[in-house]
């Protein structure tokens, strides 16, 4: 089934059910009002759900309307847990490359996770608000699972026995606040805002073969102002799956339902099928010409990421957003320690 969140004047807003065509929804209603409250219940909820959408699909739904993604949220619009991952390591790689710096063996075994801003979480038509250019804003196409209470220390079998849901989303970075940030040793903050999801998460039924029951395999498109970025397939040179993710995440703590585990910017060997971040075709440009041409985000652009199954239809419908200025924002923390020195 497919499962999405609309605005109803009220902060997690009403779950809905979405039909295969993302044409049509109806209200998930009393059985579960909101995304949470389905994952917190999920073994005695979804089975009703599952009912709800088949006749959705068929056309049985009284009070089946539109689905407009102008009125969608964030799926989950705020997470107990987001964390991201770095499923893959050709993306490592040409940053160490780029730097002429070599690579971390213990990177092959030992996956990089942060955790990420759970409270707000952006819909696939919310702007990317940001108060200076000059962080150098960035998208970074990604693909997610959700899950459900996954105990501390579980294994990789069981791990993914708690997969309950998949979307795609854009992890925006803003990449020249990164440095700074690392250089203290306590990780990102300032430099990860809010993430933007696309406008339905999906059980793994629907993706058919596409999914394995450890990823998912179909090119994830990003394009800037129009023009494509790229359009590399997840399931290609993923180093860590999700069972392995969900493992690293799990080792000393436990997840609660709802945790979103990320896969980090999805990258293939073959540079042929493009990237999924600016800074990636800006590391490609460095190793080839010595610096960098094609410049981060600015105001006014605007980002898409989208994916299609083999038919050639939208999965999870498409995130578009554009970038604008929050002129009630404060100055970039360089220019702040930059005045302070005078």
């Amino acid at each position: 089934m497919k499962l999405a969140t609309i605005r109803n004047g009220r902060r997690d807003g009403q779950l809905v059910l979405v039909n295969k065509s993302l044409t049509s929804m109806c209200e998930a209603g009393p059985i579960a009002p909101t995304m949470q409250s389905l994952l917190d219940d999920w073994d005695r909820i979804a089975p009703q759900l599952h009912e709800r959408h088949a006749a959705l699909e068929c056309g049985a739904v009284p009070g089946a309307r539109p689905f407009d993604l102008r009125d969608v949220m964030a799926p989950l619009p705020r997470a107990y847990q987001w964390c991201d991952g770095s499923a893959y390591l050709s993306h490592a790689e040409l940053v160490r490359r780029a730097r002429k710096a070599e690579m971390p063996a213990f990177l092959y075994h030992d996956p990089l996770m942060y955790q990420g801003t759970g409270d707000t979480l952006s819909g696939p038509r919310d702007p990317i608000v940001m108060a200076d250019a000059q962080w150098g804003i960035d998208l970074e196409a990604e693909v997610a699972v959700v899950t459900d209470d996954v105990p501390m220390g579980v294994d990789k079998a069981g791990a993914l026995g708690h997969i309950r849901l998949v979307t795609i989303l854009n992890d925006v970075s803003l990449r020249n606040l990164i440095p700074h940030e690392l250089s203290k040793g306590f990780g990102f903050f300032h430099s990860k805002p809010s993430t933007a999801f696309a406008a339905v998460m999906v059980t793994p039924d629907e993706l058919g073969d596409a999914w394995d029951g450890r990823k998912l395999s179909r090119p994830l498109i990003s394009r800037v102002n129009g023009r494509e970025l790229g359009r590399p397939n997840t399931g290609h040179d993923l180093d860590f799956d999700f069972g392995d993710l969900i493992v690293h995440a799990a080792r000393t703590r436990a997840l609660g339902a709802g945790t979103i585990i990320g896969s980090g910017t999805v990258s293939n060997r073959d540079l042929s099928v493009g990237s999924s971040c600016l800074a990636e075709r800006r590391m490609l440009e460095t190793i080839e010409h010595g610096e960098p041409t094609t410049p981060y985000l600015q105001f006014g652009d605007t980002v898409e990421i989208e994916m299609f199954d083999a038919a050639g239809a939208s999965i999870f419908g498409r995130i578009e957003q554009q970038v604008v200025r929050n002129v009630a924002g404060p100055a970039a923390p360089e220019r702040q320690l930059a005045d302070a020195m005078v």
